[in-house]
C-alpha cells in the first residue's frame, strides 16, 4: 500500500523524500512518521488543531451507504475522468471509495484525509492506495507535480497546494453538491441546505491558481429504505448538527422507501502555468 506511493510523498517537516523503514516513513534528516497497524501513516505535525475530522459514526455511515452502490453513477464518471492517469491523489479521501474506484490498471492512489478513522478504511480500499493523515488546509506531504489527477469530492480546497502537487498538465476534479441535493429529505428533516452562492465561492477559491476546463451535473434518483436514509444523513455535514435519535424519529414518519434525488456538480480545472 504505502510502498506503491512512498516515492511520491515528502517529509512534512523538511520536504525531503521518504523511505519505509521498520514500520515508519523516514527522511534523510531523521524525521520519522509511524505507520499504523491498519496501514496508514500519520503526517500531521505541530500543535495546530487540524480541520474537522469525520467521527467513527460518520465513517461507518459513509462506508455503509457508498458500499451499497447508491452513488455508483458518480463513481463511474470519476473513473472515466481518471482514465490513463498513473498517479491519482484524493484530497479529503474519506474511506477511499471514490479513489479506489477511479484507479485504472497499474495506477496508484494517494488518499489524504485528516480523519484517522476514515483512513483505516482507505488504507484497505485498494491494493495500490496509500493512506496519509494530512490536513488539506496545510502544506500537503506530496511531491511537486506528483499527481496526474487530483480528486476533491465534498471536501475542503487548498488551491495553491493543489496546483503544486499536480503535474503541469494535470487535472483537478472537484465534486460539490448541487442545489436540490437530497431533496426532499433535506426539507422534511430540516438538514443543512446547499449554499446558493456555492458556485461563485468555488470560483473565488480556485480562480487564482486554476482555470475551469468543464462542468457537468450528475443526478441520481434513489429509493432509500429508512436505514439508508439514516446513513446518508449521518455521513454528511448535517451529522454535526443533528442527533441520531431525533433523525431516526423523523425518518420513521417518511414513506419506506423514500424517493430522494442526489444532485452533484463535477467541475474540472487546469492549473495556470
Amino acid at each position: 500500500m504505502l510502498g506503491d506511493v512512498i516515492d511520491h510523498l515528502i517529509c512534512p517537516v523538511c520536504g525531503a523524500g521518504l523511505r519505509l523503514d521498520a514500520g515508519s516513513a523516514r527522511c534523510a534528516h531523521g524525521h520519522a512518521f509511524d505507520v499504523a497497524r491498519q496501514g496508514y501513516v500519520n503526517m500531521l505535525t505541530g500543535s495546530a488543531i487540524p480541520g474537522t475530522a469525520d467521527t467513527p459514526a460518520m465513517v461507518a455511515s459513509r462506508a455503509a451507504f457508498l458500499e451499497a452502490g447508491h452513488y455508483r453513477p458518480l463513481a463511474v464518471r470519476l473513473r472515466e475522468l481518471c482514465a490513463g492517469a498513473g498517479v491519482v491523489a484524493d484530497a479529503g479521501a474519506g474511506t477511499g471509495h471514490y479513489l479506489a474506484g477511479a484507479l485504472g490498471e497499474g495506477a496508484v492512489g494517494i488518499a489524504l484525509d485528516v480523519s484517522k478513522h476514515a483512513l483505516k478504511r482507505a488504507a484497505r480500499s485498494h491494493p495500490r492506495v496509500g493512506a496519509v493523515v494530512a490536513d488539506v488546509w496545510r502544506a500537503l506531504p506530496v511531491r511537486d507535480g506528483a499527481a496526474d489527477v487530483l480528486l476533491n469530492v465534498f471536501a475542503p480546497r487548498n488551491a495553491p497546494e493543489f496546483a503544486r502537487i499536480l503535474r503541469p498538465d494535470g487535472l483537478l476534479v472537484v465534486v460539490t453538491p448541487a442545489p436540490g441535493h437530497l431533496s426532499p429529505i433535506v426539507e422534511r428533516l430540516g438538514l443543512l441546505r446547499v449554499d446558493e452562492d456555492k458556485e461563485r465561492r468555488l470560483e473565488d477559491t480556485l480562480g487564482e491558481d486554476f482555470a475551469p476546463a468543464g462542468r457537468e451535473d450528475v443526478e441520481i434518483a434513489l429509493d432509500l429504505d429508512h436505514k439508508a436514509a439514516e446513513a446518508v444523513v449521518g455521513m454528511g455535514p448535517s451529522a454535526w448538527h443533528t442527533r441520531p435519535a431525533e433523525v431516526a424519529a423523523l425518518i420513521a414518519e417518511l414513506p419506506d422507501p423514500v424517493r430522494v434525488t442526489a444532485s452533484f456538480r463535477i467541475g474540472t480545472w487546469r492549473a495556470h502555468r
